[in-house]
Formats: structure tokens, sequence, C-alpha cells
């Protein structure tokens, strides 16, 4: 008999998706979560292991699901051996085009079987201003949200996105607050490249999470983590 659960977090094993995991835990407990990844061929696919390494600390049963289909259907450097760019006034090369919504939408199919009626996503809307990243905005979700009530004939099914008005340096304090910042800082990978710690330093996802900690530091000199004076 499949175990019931509450919620679903759509967890990468990056910062983002990892404090959502945080936050579902202490709303619902880690005996009704379920950390769910997906492997779509991503160039750090190490994340997928990493996801599974954080869900355990946090007690949380974790799965994973292929999506190998999405590095055959789309042209991006994400899922492809090209190099990353990121050219003035326009979405990086690494932009999937409906990764958010279809993982949205699994991740929502498979609360649904569990008995959840929330799914959790990390999707921040910063990295539309500053990414190009059309899939992070609430207004995106909404869409999400409403095409899975339909689906279910659940009014009141929710995509919970808590941190998609925040910046990076109010992720960090969030993190902080729930005590796991600097377990996260040491045990998430960000980089699109799949480096830990500070990663590569120049693709987009570096480039917003380390500005995000900077400030921290700054602002909170006793945090402790191995690679602080690197950033």
């Amino acid at each position: 008999m499949t175990l019931k659960r509450k919620a679903v977090v759509v967890h990468s094993g990056g910062m983002d998706s990892s404090l959502c995991l945080a936050l579902a835990v202490k709303e619902h407990g880690a005996g009704q979560v379920l950390s769910l990844s997906f492997d779509y061929g991503q160039r750090h696919g190490n994340e997928v292991a990493r996801a599974a390494r954080i869900a355990a600390h946090m007690g949380v049963d974790h799965a994973s699901l292929a999506l190998h289909c999405l590095g055959e259907i789309t042209e991006n450097a994400l899922t492809k051996n090209i190099p990353i760019k990121h050219a003035a006034n326009s979405a990086p090369n690494t932009l999937v085009a409906g990764r958010n919504g279809l993982m949205a939408r699994l991740a929502g199919i498979h609360a649904y079987g569990l008995g959840a009626s929330q799914i959790y996503l990390g999707v921040m809307e910063l990295e539309g201003a500053n990414s190009g990243y059309r899939d992070c905005s609430r207004a995106y979700m909404d869409l999400i949200q409403a095409a899975l009530r339909l689906d279910f004939a659940q009014p009141g099914f929710q995509i919970m996105t808590p941190l998609v008005s925040m910046t990076k340096l109010e992720t960090m304090e969030l993190g902080w607050q729930l005590g796991v910042l600097e377990y996260l800082l040491e045990n998430t990978v960000t980089c699109y490249e799949g480096k830990p710690h500070e990663g590569c330093g120049q693709c987009p996802a570096c480039k917003l999470r380390n500005e995000g900690v900077r400030s921290f530091v700054q602002r909170h000199p006793e945090v402790n983590f191995s690679w602080k004076t690197k950033v």
C-alpha cells in the first residue's frame, strides 16, 4: 500500500528547493513529506544524489523520476554539452523551455496519488528578472495550479512557492532562521557545472547565489561554512 503524504517537494538538491523542503518539514513533519527529484540528463546530474542525501538528513523519503526526453526535444546548455552563454537582453541558453511547468504537473499528479494537497517549488521571480527564466513567476504557477485543480477536481490543491518574491539574501536569512543554512551551504549544489560550494562562479545560478551569500556574510560574520572566504 502506498504511504500517504501531505506534501511533495520538487527537490533539485539546490539551496532554494532544499529550503522549501525544510519549510514543508516544519509545516507537516518529515514523515508527511516526500522529496521528489527529476533526472532529465542535466549536466549537473549530481544534484539528484545531493537531494537524496539532504532528504535523508532531514528524515524525509526521496524519490526520483526520469525525464530524459527533455534532452531529446529541447536545445539548451543544461542537457547538451555546449558552453553556457547568457547574451544581453535574452534568456541564457540554460533555459529548458517548459521545465518547471512539466515538473509541477508531474509532481502534482504524484501528490494526488499520495493523497497530498500541496506541492512545493523553490521558484523565485528574480530568476526571471535577472536570468530571463519565464517559468519562475507566481503568475505562471497560478496557471499550472488552476489546471491541476481541474485535473483532480480539487479546488483547494496548492502549488506552494514560499520563496517566489524573495531576494537571495532573504532566502539566506530564512535558512538561518530555520537553523539549516550552514548545512545547506555545505551540501547543496547550485552550480550548472555541478561544482559544490562556491561553484564555477560564472554561470547564472552561481552568480545570483554567491551574491546573496556575500551579502549574508557581511550581515552575519558569525556564520560558519568551509568556503566562506571564497565569496
